[in-house]
């Protein structure tokens, strides 16, 4: 029973699960309220005045418990929000060192990486752009690990022309730190906070809930209860909207990829010829004036 449960809790639209932990929460209350006018009863009936001194100290102890426990689950969500934010920037950084060193290669290996680094970065960032787990999501993925593929493939037949120069170890290790960061974005999409926890602070918030039911007396008190529920409720959406990648409205930037991928598409290969085409013409005209 449990594991269908975690897979809906992964799977729900935030918003739904919102609703249902909140109203929930309300019906929890709503329970704690209704025990209350019973104990009351029982206690009048038998004329026995209620001792709610301790009442006060006792929700602000689930309250602050409660509190401590979203706290540590919001840190855990923004520490893997923060790392998922940095591995874009180190990709592009990756790709950018990577695209550079591609135009030190002869042809055709030059034009055909390069071309295989564009259209890799250019699938990336639509990768980014899909919110919801489809057939164009699975396509798109498809794509990333067959342009990975001819990544390899190119750079291994690059290799032959270039494995007797020192250049090519730094060109390798540039091209395995690409593809390495391709599967640690991989994976840090989907480590996340535990479902458990989750559930287990929904069912907090749902005891919460009916300990304030219990507790808060008058209309003033039970509104109060209200829409503290709420705030609760929202602040737990947020978690878990920062900790959903792809899913939830908050995402990590993809401007550091969309600028690399700007720059190799505003900058054709053939401009970084520009000093070279220079000074060969110059050497070949210092050959032909030489007596």
């Amino acid at each position: 029973m449990t594991a269908p449960l975690m897979n809906s809790l992964n799977t729900w639209p935030i918003w739904l699960s919102g609703v249902v932990i909140l109203f929930l929460c309300l019906l929890a209350a709503y329970g704690g309220l209704r025990l209350r006018r019973r104990d009351t009863r029982r206690d009048e009936a038998r004329g026995e005045a209620y001792d709610d001194t301790y009442e006060g100290y006792i929700v602000s102890g689930v309250l602050g418990l409660l509190a401590l426990l979203m706290g540590f689950t919001f840190s855990m969500a923004v520490d893997r929000y923060d790392a998922r934010r940095s591995l874009v920037l180190e990709e592009a950084n990756a790709i950018g060192t990577t695209y550079l060193r591609t135009q030190l290669l002869e042809e055709p290996h030059r034009a055909r990486i390069s071309g295989l680094l564009v259209a890799y970065t250019d699938n990336r960032v639509a990768i980014s752009k899909i919110h919801h787990p489809n057939d164009d999501a699975r396509r798109r993925v498809e794509e990333n690990d067959r342009l990975i593929t001819e990544l390899w493939a190119a750079t291994a037949s690059a290799f032959q022309t270039i494995k007797g120069m020192d250049f090519s170890s730094s060109y390798l290790e540039s091209m395995n730190s690409l593809i390495d960061l391709d599967t640690s974005r991989k994976v840090a999409r989907i480590v996340r906070v535990p479902a458990e926890v989750f559930l287990v602070l929904a069912l907090y918030m749902i005891v919460t809930a009916g300990v304030m039911g219990y507790v808060l007396i008058g209309r003033r008190g039970q509104w109060s209860g209200v829409w503290l529920l709420v705030l609760l409720t929202m602040a737990l959406m947020l978690i878990m909207d920062i900790d959903r990648p792809g899913r939830g409205g908050i995402g990590e930037s993809q401007r550091p990829l969309e600028a690399q991928l700007a720059s190799m598409k505003s900058i054709p290969t053939t401009a970084y010829d520009r000093y070279l085409t220079q000074d060969t013409t110059a050497q070949s005209a210092t050959q032909l004036t030489r007596p």
